[in-house]
């Protein structure tokens, strides 16, 4: 059965859990995770968005995380992307980090806000890596309290809800948390509604998302955008990609906006092929070769999500 449609809507609340791959650890020392934060820093200057509370396994994160105009697919797949190449420098190693997609929960928040934030924050006392949430240093929990600052975590919305003085909501919110200490796993929290797995809350709240989602369908980079941004990553003139000449710099050109035009894009390859004048079969074994060099050439990598980059990017200007 094919996946549904990630759903995005400015605004949305999302519980995010990314796992390693084969759920083998992403983290291996304090600078690990201290990297993996600065990158989410970046991330949300960039595209916008904000997060709402975190918390680092050994193996996997979870996020709290509200967006805005650019999808959270946008988010991720840069966080995941630098990230790893991060790792994969550090530890001379290559391929994969994270298991394939990762799983994202639209949460109504007024309902489950304050709930999912607690249940984060209580992940390393479930797995018995301390007894007090506040002793365990890479979750937002100590933010919360007061006792550490991160500048780029919301806690407003959350300690609203409890009270107006800052002081007694984070005294409030903290007894609220010890009052959970022995909450078991919740399965709704990683597998939304038993309905549809997309959502957590109730039938009303999953009839409004659908109707936001319908009046603003995903804009994706059409031939144009494509064109554009390889020709300007590649350096190339306006006929270049049409050219009989077998170059190295024109031919991976060319199969990176074949890529590009089959990974990101609305248009066909069809449509790329007549442009260009190189037929459907050729650009499709272009880009099989493309993606088998990439998984270990770090440089091209890199190139590859440059123009995912620079594709969507172009489409959010031009919305």
């Amino acid at each position: 059965m094919a996946r549904k449609p990630r759903l995005h809507y400015p605004g949305a609340f999302y519980h995010v859990i990314q796992r390693g791959n084969a759920r083998q650890d992403i983290f291996f020392e304090e600078t690990d995770r201290s990297r993996f934060f600065l990158l989410l820093q970046e991330v949300l200057s960039r595209f916008g968005g904000r997060v709402h509370a975190y918390c680092l396994m050994t193996n996997h994160v979870h996020l709290a995380i509200q967006v805005g105009e650019v999808p959270l697919s946008r988010i991720m797949q840069n966080l995941s992307f630098r990230y790893t190449r991060w790792i994969n420098w550090k530890r001379d190693r290559s391929g994969h980090l994270f298991q394939g997609r990762y799983k994202s929960v639209v949460v109504d928040a007024d309902a489950y806000l304050v709930q999912l934030v607690s249940y984060l924050h209580l992940n390393p006392v479930r797995a018995g890596m301390v007894d007090n949430p506040v002793d365990y240093p890479w979750s937002s929990h100590r933010a919360y309290l007061g006792l550490e600052t991160v500048s780029w975590l919301t806690t407003d919305s959350v300690l609203g809800h409890f009270s107006k003085e800052s002081d007694q909501a984070r005294r409030l919110f903290g007894s609220f948390v010890t009052g959970n200490r022995d909450e078991g796993h919740r399965d709704e929290f990683h597998d939304g509604a038993k309905g549809d797995s997309r959502f957590l809350g109730e039938d009303t709240f999953i009839e409004t998302v659908l109707r936001q989602v319908e009046k603003r369908p995903v804009a994706r980079p059409g031939l144009d955008a494509v064109e554009k941004a390889v020709k300007k990553l590649y350096g190339l003139r306006k006929d270049d990609l049409a050219t009989r000449g077998q170059g190295e710099v024109i031919s991976e050109a060319r199969a990176m906006a074949a890529w590009a035009v089959q990974e990101l894009s609305d248009s066909s390859l069809t449509e790329l092929s007549r442009r260009i004048g190189r037929d459907v079969t050729s650009l499709s074994s272009a880009i099989r070769r493309l993606r088998q060099r990439a998984s270990r050439d770090q440089a091209l990598a890199t190139r590859m999500e440059k123009i995912r980059e620079m594709t969507i990017d172009f489409v959010i200007l031009q919305a």
